[in-house]
């Protein structure tokens, strides 16, 4: 069931959806409306010949900062982290998708290409996966409008929420664009073939 712009307000009032800051003329029909933050972690391709999914790499990205009033340019068909300005804590029974804005959609931009998923109990800055799939290179200004996030009541309450120490999460608590974390899988020793065959 997806929540409506009523039971958000309630569920933001009663403090059981975080969204830090919070502009109640964010909220839409179904959906909140989310700002975008001055940070953003580039690639450097420069440093590393490819990039290897089993093994840290701290030099494959480096962390920039605009000012208020300067654009980030994004060129066409660069790959870029954002964040989200707001930081978002879910409870244990919401789960939410985090959209693009369609009007941004048909400029071109993309604001993730897997990671809309956000799970019960996160705690967070969201990380942004921005894209430019359009021909010419697109400016973007820190608070602009960059997507949405809808919520969804479960059928129950999760057992191990995200965040769990058990579960391994590796993006608990992040308030900036964060790299990615997938070699912690493999210096876990966790062997994908075996989880495959489960």
């Amino acid at each position: 069931m997806v929540l409506s712009d009523g039971d958000i307000r309630a569920e933001i009032e009663a403090g059981r959806i975080v969204l830090d800051p919070y502009v109640p003329e964010a909220v839409q029909p179904s959906s909140v409306d989310l700002h975008l933050d001055n940070r953003f972690r580039v690639f450097r391709n420069s440093r590393y010949p490819y990039i290897d999914v089993r093994e840290e790499q701290p030099e494959l990205t480096e962390l920039v900062e605009i000012r208020d009033d300067e654009p980030f340019i994004l060129h066409p068909g660069e790959f870029v982290l954002g964040s989200t300005l707001e930081r978002v804590e879910l409870p244990n029974d919401l789960v939410a998708r985090l959209e693009g804005k369609s009007s941004l959609g048909r400029l071109g931009l993309l604001i993730h290409s897997t990671a809309g998923y956000v799970d019960p109990g996160w705690e967070g800055n969201l990380t942004l996966e921005l894209s430019n799939v359009a021909n010419l290179p697109i400016a973007l200004y820190y608070g602009m409008k960059i997507g949405q996030i809808s919520f969804f009541k479960m059928s129950s309450a999760v057992e191990r929420p995200y965040g769990s120490p058990e579960l391994g999460s590796k993006y608990q608590g992040q308030s900036e664009p964060t790299a990615s974390a997938f070699h912690r899988d493999f210096a876990n020793g966790a062997d994908p073939k075996e989880e495959a065959r489960r």
